[in-house]
């Protein structure tokens, strides 16, 4: 990956700006390195969501749950560039149609590799799968770690977030949203 020049001219400036040497040993490439490290941990704006899926939709009689656990996520708050991780829990109600498996993963990844909030995540992620499956119902929930308020601010070092996000029969049938919630707990 080439490092964008305006991105590496950017870092260069913050560097000087908090006070440091830019000819000092430790930062002779660290200009370079963080606009790599930034283009790669935003590159979820550059990705097509289609060619993600690359038609890995199957036919399926199959109508029970599909739940895919622990999916770490790693993303960057949008309010101080800091990052914030954690798991993410899918599950999504075929109707006559599935994802293959590698594909719900991949979504959180887009989605995480962007400047975000963990509500927004969550919802995009749902509405994504919703879209592309049209399944009776998909549930994600988003358990994470945000440094921001680690080290920073409040300094709440056992701190986590929960964010969740009910579409279709999870939001209307108490008995399935218990169920998902349920097996994800265990």
């Amino acid at each position: 990956m080439e490092a964008d020049k305006k991105l590496v001219k950017s870092y260069e400036g913050i560097l000087k700006n908090i006070g440091e040497d830019l000819q000092r040993e430790g930062l002779l490439r660290t200009p370079l390195r963080a606009a790599k490290a930034m283009q790669f941990l935003t590159k979820g704006y550059d990705e097509n969501l289609d060619k993600i899926v690359n038609n890995a939709i199957f036919e399926t009689n199959n109508d029970e749950m599909v739940i895919v656990k622990d999916i770490e996520l790693y993303s960057l708050c949008e309010h101080h560039l800091l990052p914030f991780f954690g798991k993410c829990h899918v599950a999504y109600i075929p109707d006559g149609k599935v994802l293959g498996l590698s594909k719900v993963a991949r979504i959180v990844d887009v989605f995480a590799r962007r400047l975000q909030i963990q509500e927004n995540l969550t919802a995009q992620i749902a509405e994504t799968i919703q879209h592309y499956t049209g399944s009776k119902g998909v549930a994600v929930v988003i358990e994470a770690k945000h440094l921001c308020m680690m080290m920073r601010g409040v300094e709440k070092q056992n701190s986590s977030m929960t964010t969740s996000s009910m579409l279709g029969v999870f939001r209307k049938n108490n008995a399935t949203r218990s169920e998902f919630l349920s097996l994800i707990s265990k």
